[in-house]
């Protein structure tokens, strides 16, 4: 006990010091806007007076439910069992414990929980007098209300927790408040949890390990190229290009999970983009830098190396929305340098954003304005956190119980790790994505300028490949559809696959996880499509690279990665992508 007081004494004067130096919160970032919380509070009067009948009866329900489940648990506790009246609460994966069922005081407070939740959701519903897009923001900051006030993120009515406690005799609190504290240091002043075990990984020695080697650098990328794992290859060689608001090495993780080793034993010269990470010195660089140096750069590389006139490509997520556009450059210039694209998780058509769209609105996109003007690029910490809210209950809530109250070290799991291994943005580039595509929506609407030329949907002609992921946060897939559907392409594949923005596309077939949709040539109504289409057991993959296949040309010996003009410079995965002084987290 005294060693425990000793260390805790510690660790508050350690925490006090890191809470002295934070920085003060940047006003300009401060979202949502007061305005919506005004507005719903408007219409809820407003419907009150003119409806006062209908807030009344949603009041006396919730007071009903309420008091009925008061009296039906005081009815069993003065009948002398120590136990819970009927549950009937729908399932929620944060309520496992069993006591949540059985115990009086746990299940109490559950289902008040519960009921309170219900009511306050069901209120926002009922409101009429606003629009749908304010209706579903102030739908998703009322679900992070409640979801922050869940009584599993409270240590005296958290039952794991305690039972932890007592049987640690209060060592996991202690390892608990060193791990707040430890985050709270790491972060500067800022609470941010630690996904996964930091030491548990090394980028090119136990994740990023498929053989390869960095052929080409500039300011914007390194250029990869895999060493070839069969005899013979296609002759059209494939370039990936992953996001840049993430590293590349997602879909390199673990060999059986990798989706660079897997194209590299079917028989494929592939090339992987490895963008650098921005800081202040690439405020000056926007989309246009992206496509020039970037993209264009890459492809005339992999041709110049392989001696071939065309690539297929690939891009995932933004890299796709901006591969898009490439193509669309491409037909106004009358370049022929690629034979096919494929599009993982990608947005072309903003004008349904999904659950990313609360974050979409002037409130929110006004602030990174600020911050992208003063500093010259968006801290990945922003991003970072942007997407956890996206899911609070798995990247906020959940971690935060399992290391500050129970005490656990961060899992060893690879994926948390590269999902907390984040790059910033430049700020140029991040204002004209987030105002000319996401909020305009330009490209899909209008047309819009890039290098020079204006650009359409209706301009990408090439053959297109396109994956959506079905429970996707981040890319919705009907919006994803509907952008495929207005491609100017006469060849079209949509797949729909089960799960989300990640586990959706890294899905091996030894896995045997989650299935996939296959149909129609996308058009119309997306719901009209998912009705028709058929479902596959197992991963899309095979199903794509028959597809890719079939558009990359004869056998021929495999190529080792590089030629005379361009020599290996390092091994994969290279420099960019664990350089300290391009690693986000420094």
């Amino acid at each position: 006990m005294r060693e425990n007081l000793a260390r805790i004494e510690e660790l508050t004067q350690r925490l006090t010091e890191a809470l002295a130096h934070r920085a003060p919160p940047r006003q300009s970032l401060q979202a949502p806007d007061s305005d919506l919380f005004l507005h719903a509070a408007t219409a809820y009067w407003t419907e009150m007076f003119k409806q006062p009948s209908k807030a009344l009866e949603q009041q006396l329900e919730y007071w009903r439910k309420s008091l009925k489940h008061h009296v039906e648990a005081q009815e069993v506790l003065r009948k002398g069992k120590l136990q819970a009246p009927e549950d009937n609460t729908p399932a929620d994966r944060r309520f496992a414990n069993p006591l949540w069922k059985s115990h009086p005081y746990f299940n109490y407070i559950k289902q008040q929980y519960m009921i309170a939740t219900e009511a306050m959701h069901q209120t926002v519903q009922s409101l009429d007098t606003i629009p749908d897009r304010e209706k579903r923001r102030l739908s998703y900051f009322t679900q992070q209300i409640t979801d922050m006030m869940a009584p599993t993120n409270f240590l005296a009515t958290n039952p794991d927790a305690l039972m932890k406690a007592v049987e640690t005799e209060g060592e996991s609190l202690v390892r608990g408040l060193e791990n707040l504290v430890r985050d709270i240091e790491a972060n500067k002043g800022d609470l941010l949890v630690t996904l996964a075990d930091k030491d548990a990984f090394s980028v090119g020695e136990n994740i990023a390990t498929t053989p390869g080697k960095v052929v080409f650098r500039n300011r914007m990328f390194e250029l990869i190229q895999y060493a070839p794992s069969t005899e013979k290859v296609h002759r059209t060689p494939l370039v990936i290009f992953p996001p840049w608001i993430n590293k590349f090495y997602v879909m390199d993780l673990k060999p059986q999970n990798s989706l660079i080793k897997w194209i590299v034993d079917q028989g494929y010269t592939l090339f992987v983009v490895s963008w650098v990470n921005p800081d202040v010195s690439y405020s000056d660089v926007g989309l246009d830098t992206y496509v020039e140096e970037g993209y264009l750069e890459a492809i005339r590389v992999a041709r110049e190396i392989t001696d071939e006139k065309q690539v297929n490509v690939i891009g995932y997520c933004i890299a796709g929305t901006t591969l898009s556009l490439v193509l669309a450059l491409m037909k106004k210039r009358k370049d022929k340098s690629v034979r096919s694209a494929t599009l993982f998780t990608t947005l072309t058509d903003f004008s349904d954003q999904g659950e990313v769209g609360v974050f979409l609105e002037d409130d929110f996109v006004d602030g990174i304005e600020a911050e992208c003007t003063e500093k010259g690029y968006l801290d990945s910490f922003f991003m970072s956190r942007t997407f956890s809210f996206l899911r609070s209950n798995d990247l906020i809530y959940g971690p935060a119980i399992r290391s500050y109250m129970m005490g656990e070290a961060p899992p060893a799991f690879d994926l948390l790790y590269w999902n907390g291994d984040g790059t910033n943005l430049p700020g140029r580039m991040c204002v004209e994505y987030l105002r000319g595509l996401c909020q305009q929506d330009r490209f899909a609407s209008a047309s819009f300028r890039i290098c020079g030329e204006d650009v359409s949907l209706s301009d990408v002609a090439h053959p297109i490949f396109a994956i959506a992921c079905e429970t996707d946060h981040i890319a919705a897939w009907r919006s994803s559809f509907r952008g495929v559907s207005k491609m100017g392409s006469r060849d079209k594949t949509f797949v729909l696959s089960e799960s989300g923005h990640i586990a959706g596309i890294i899905n091996p077939p030894s896995k045997k996880k989650y299935g996939h949709y296959t149909g129609a040539t996308p058009a119309g109504d997306p719901e009209a499509w998912l009705q028709e289409a058929s479902f596959n057991e197992g991963s899309w993959w095979p199903h794509w690279e028959e597809w890719l296949r079939r558009r990359s040309g004869a056998q021929i010996p495999a190529r080792i990665p590089g030629d005379s003009l361009h020599k290996a410079l390092c091994d994969a995965p290279g420099t960019y992508v664990v350089s300290s002084k391009n690693n986000a987290m420094s």
